[in-house]
């Protein structure tokens, strides 16, 4: 997962916004931005939306075609909410699915608190978002899933017969086996990118909570695995022993490889991530 560590190194590749632009990476999501809102050229309606939970309103990006489609929960990684994470949803909504990005941090926070990637580095985000995810555990994960799921089943723009998705990276990667195992009637497929805290020796560590009718996507990040290379093969133990189809994978790209504005950021690796994920929900949705 995305620590201290990793944002001194991303320091000394000159993170700045005039660095991205250098290196095409904001030329690329301005370029995908282009297709985005409101039902016009895309076909997707978008919208910022509340959702009530336990713990008080959450607010989210929800993005869909016009037909009713079935359901994806993208979890944000640390930095939240903001417009690489909607590009990405707006991609995923023209592959056929209605996507929801919520914030992860509503309990403090509402909307977006960083712009991109470079923002969250220059704002010490790191120690900024830190008291925010001390609220966040397995038990608020759970509740929190729940009742995505909930509004999402209220939603005309889903289709209700079929299984919800649900993605997630850097921190959010256990949230999607979290998500499958508080909804298992409903929550069909969990893909973790560059996810960390999946292996651990807590009894709700996510690979102890594996569900058997869920399809799943673990692609690990070659530093990641490098920090812990014990874990993939306790995960592909993991599948195995709970019956759980799915696949582990050590990509040959760095921590953030599939995020948009990461510095990390690998086109190749990512767009091959992109089609493993589609390969899931075709599966398991």
């Amino acid at each position: 997962m995305c620590d201290e560590t990793d944002l001194e190194q991303f320091a000394k590749r000159g993170m700045t916004r005039r660095g991205f632009a250098a290196t095409g990476a904001l030329a690329g999501l301005a370029a995908c931005t282009s297709l985005e809102s409101g039902a016009g050229a895309s076909g997707l309606t978008e919208s910022m939306v509340t959702i009530p939970t336990a713990d008080g309103i959450m607010d989210a990006f929800f993005v869909h075609p016009a037909k009713a489609a079935p359901a994806v929960i993208l979890w944000p990684d640390i930095a939240g909410v903001r417009e690489a994470k909607k590009v990405m949803a707006r991609r995923l909504a023209s592959e056929g699915y209605a996507v929801i990005v919520p914030n992860p941090y509503f309990r403090d926070v509402t909307a977006m608190q960083f712009a991109d990637f470079a923002d969250f580095v220059a704002k010490k985000g790191f120690e900024k978002v830190a008291p925010w995810r001390a609220k966040v555990s397995f038990e608020t994960i759970t509740r929190d899933a729940r009742a995505l799921t909930a509004w999402l089943d209220g939603q005309k723009a889903v289709d209700r017969t079929r299984g919800i998705g649900n993605q997630g990276y850097c921190m959010t990667g256990s949230y999607t086996i979290y998500s499958a195992a508080a909804a298992p009637q409903r929550i069909k497929a969990a893909a973790s990118f560059h996810g960390g805290g999946l292996v651990s020796d807590k009894p709700t560590s996510p690979h102890r909570i594996l569900q058997s009718g869920a399809g799943y996507l673990i692609a690990i990040a070659r530093d990641d695995d490098a920090k812990q290379p014990s874990a993939k093969t306790e995960l592909r133990q993991a599948l195995t022993a709970s019956g759980a189809a799915g696949e582990v994978e050590v990509y040959p790209a760095d921590h953030g490889w599939c995020v948009l504005d990461s510095p990390a950021y690998d086109t190749v690796q990512a767009d091959r991530a992109w089609g493993q994920l589609l390969a899931l929900y075709a599966r398991q949705l």
